[in-house]
């Protein structure tokens, strides 16, 4: 076994992914833990983190000090703002390196090798990004409380702004509309006392109660997925404007919405050579840096 092993990290808005290789590429581990979008509390993000990377440790037969000898690559929901990547790496870590960068960037890393393409993540969050000629690009991905659209999040919130709408009589009430309702006791104030304490992962609970309804042909729930894959869709065709050949999605609720989409861009929907996670085991084998407290990939 080499020196050096190298851990990917996908952090989301709802769970975290670990997983570890060596040099050769062999599987040694894989863990998961907590929400880790880096634009929460660090410390709520630092212990999801490590939790993952203990259980890939541990099934890897290795013990936590053997994370000195790890380089970290972490594709983080969050991560395009500067500021919280700074308050993120505030913290002290122990691996040999470590260095962040987008969720999209090691989901583009993982689908496409480096190579011209375009990725749109659509699961508690959404974001759009491409990378042709070398060039950059991202779509979206500007956050739940002004972006995000096409989400889990957002169909989430879509859903209980209609039901409070139900409840005043603008719209008709539905069987998605009363179940939901029904969570809050049919008490619209604890409705809104929960909303004032909910995240993004919250609302993404509900989306797959909206796609069960959709099927079912309710017309609460088929309103909002034809929005949602509108939505994702718009974001998909700009990337393909900018010149991305090929796109791959990714996320939980990508391949729910597919069936949704535009059937002349499903046509340019492709598989991904490898996961984000790969991708941000790429990341670290690729990254130049070597301190303790390496500073973001972006």
């Amino acid at each position: 076994m080499s020196e050096f092993l190298f851990l990917g990290i996908d952090g989301g808005g709802t769970k975290c992914r670990a997983r570890l290789r060596d040099a050769e590429g062999n599987l040694l581990g894989e863990g998961a833990g907590g929400p880790s979008n880096i634009r929460l509390d660090p410390d709520l993000v630092w212990t999801s983190i490590l939790t993952a990377c203990r259980e890939a440790l541990s099934q890897a037969g290795l013990q936590e000090n053997d994370l000195g000898r790890v380089r970290a690559g972490m594709g983080a929901a969050g991560a395009g703002q500067r500021s919280a990547v700074a308050r993120l790496l505030s913290r002290q870590h122990p691996f040999a390196s470590f260095v962040i960068d987008t969720d999209a960037h090691t989901a583009w890393l993982g689908a496409f090798e480096g190579g011209d393409g375009a990725i749109l993540i659509v699961g508690t969050g959404s974001c759009g990004y491409g990378v042709v000629d070398g060039q950059r690009r991202y779509v979206g991905g500007w956050g739940f409380e002004i972006s995000d659209e096409g989400s889990g999040a957002a169909i989430g919130r879509d859903l209980l702004r209609r039901v409070i709408w139900a409840y005043d009589g603008r719209i008709p009430a539905t069987p998605l509309s009363n179940a939901v309702l029904g969570d809050f006791s049919n008490d619209p104030e604890v409705l809104v006392d929960w909303v004032g304490k909910a995240r993004p992962s919250d609302y993404a609970r509900y989306a797959p109660l909206v796609l069960e309804h959709a099927h079912q042909r309710d017309p609460l729930g088929l309103e909002l997925v034809r929005h949602a894959a509108d939505e994702m869709a718009q974001i998909a065709m700009r990337l393909l404007d900018l010149g991305a050949p090929a796109l791959c999605t990714f996320g939980g609720l990508a391949e729910p919405l597919r069936p949704w989409l535009p059937p002349p861009l499903q046509q340019l929907i492709v598989p991904p050579r490898a996961d984000a996670i790969d991708g941000a085991v790429l990341l670290a084998k690729t990254s130049q840096s070597g301190g303790r407290n390496d500073c973001t990939g972006l």
